[in-house]
């Protein structure tokens, strides 16, 4: 097991020092100039010279590299040009409360997924299966501004039940539990479709496996088969798709967050992307990465858990 851990911790660096390559390559050959951002469409060369080498970008850009990763990796993140304050003070706080939605959302979306999804093998080709079946495709193919726009309507404008707008920048999700329930509603919307279908699938292939129908001849009751034998391979695909969406649920809400009013990380990156602040868009496009790769690393320890074969095979 310490092997297997090693192995993909050492992947994990590698790859997130490709990513940290590949993003400050794309942020450098953007259109647009911070500088110009700063000054205006009408400033001159020579001040638009000035700021840069005010803002110390005037460097090659293996320098820039250098400097932007080790700073990045001692916590040194530097200053947003944008903002034109520190981006340690804005992007944890940031980070936080778009962790706050992932969770919340996952909490909602993953064991109604999963229970929806056995209970549709366990009754496989019936009515109740093609009604999950059915809802889980239809709403997968609901983006998220159209389910979001039309929670607004209905909870938040029609019914009045629940706030059209999300928390303030600054203000806690923890204390104000109401500003997430339109959010994760309009998340568990989508990824029901895709956890539920993935449970479904993995569950009919687990239950016409050999060992699951010797452990029904030996007399072993259902719910015990289902808890000891089925539920825990059936698992390990699902996992898959759940560990993939948690970098996506943290850094790519940007729909969901601008839609809302929600000061997560995905808002912050699309701010970032607007404001041609590359320090600030390279940092959030990082933690992000990093996000990925440790859910990514997760998954494959709770698969090594689930399935002996993964941790002791070649």
């Amino acid at each position: 097991m310490a092997r297997f851990l090693a192995r993909r911790l050492g992947l994990l660096l590698l790859t997130l020092w490709l990513m940290s390559v590949l993003v400050f390559v794309i942020t450098s050959v953007l259109p647009g100039d911070v500088a110009h951002t700063i000054l205006g469409q009408h400033a001159t060369p020579e001040a638009v010279a000035g700021l840069r080498h005010e803002l110390d970008l005037d460097h090659p850009l293996p320098v820039l590299y250098l400097r932007w990763i080790t700073g990045f990796v001692t916590g040194d993140w530097g200053e947003s040009p944008s903002l034109q304050v520190p981006i340690s003070s804005v992007l944890p706080n940031r980070l936080f409360n778009s962790l706050v939605l992932a969770v919340a959302a996952l909490i909602v979306i993953v064991p109604l997924s999963i229970a929806f999804g056995l209970l549709a093998a366990l009754r496989q080709d019936r009515p109740i299966d093609r009604a999950i079946s059915v809802t889980g495709l239809s709403l997968m193919a609901v983006p998220e501004f159209v389910s979001g726009i039309v929670l607004l309507s209905v909870f938040g404008i029609w019914l009045r039940w629940l706030p059209t707008t999300s928390v303030a920048a600054g203000g806690d999700p923890l204390t104000e539990p109401q500003y997430l329930v339109l959010p994760v509603l309009s998340l568990s919307i989508v990824f029901f479709g895709y956890v539920s279908r993935m449970m479904r699938a993995s569950t009919i292939t687990v239950l016409g496996s050999a060992y699951t129908r010797t452990a029904m001849l030996k007399g072993l009751p259902l719910r015990q088969v289902l808890l000891r034998h089925v539920l825990r391979n059936a698992l390990v695909p699902t996992i898959t798709v759940v560990m993939s969406s948690i970098g996506y649920l943290v850094g790519g809400l940007v729909i969901v967050e601008s839609l809302f009013g929600y000061p997560g990380l995905g808002g912050l990156l699309l701010y970032a992307g607007l404001h041609h602040d590359v320090p600030l868009l390279e940092d959030c496009a990082m933690i992000v990465a990093a996000i990925y790769m440790v859910g990514n690393l997760t998954a494959d320890l709770l698969y090594a858990y689930l399935n002996p074969q993964i941790r002791y095979g070649s």
